[in-house]
C-alpha cells in the first residue's frame, strides 16, 4: 500500500504503520531535508540517530540486503579476508 504524506498515521494497524513508515523514511531521505536536519543536529544527536538506525538495520536486514538495498552496491559484498 503506497500512501501520500497527508495519509500517514501510526498505531491503527500494522499494514498502515508499515506504509506510513515507508513514506516517512522517504520524506526524511530527501536531500534538501536531510542536509538541513543534519546541519542542525549536535554530535550527540548524530551519534544517537546513527546508533539507533544501524541497530534497526542489523536486526532486520541480512548483510547482503544491507549492501544491496541500503548502500546500493551492485556486486555481492565480500570481506577483504574472503577469497
Amino acid at each position: 500500500m503506497k500512501i501520500d504524506p497527508h495519509q500517514m498515521c501510526f498505531g491503527l494497524n500494522l499494514e498502515l504503520d508499515r506504509s506510513s513508515l515507508s513514506c516517512f523514511l522517504q520524506l526524511a531521505g530527501r536531500p534538501d531535508f536531510a542536509d538541513v536536519l543534519a546541519g542542525r543536529l549536535s554530535s550527540e544527536e548524530i551519534q544517537d540517530v546513527v546508533h539507533f538506525f544501524t541497530g534497526i538495520l542489523k536486526n532486520n536486514l541480512s548483510e547482503d540486503e544491507y549492501h544491496r538495498l541500503f548502500l546500493l552496491e551492485q556486486s555481492p559484498h565480500h570481506h577483504p579476508e574472503e577469497k
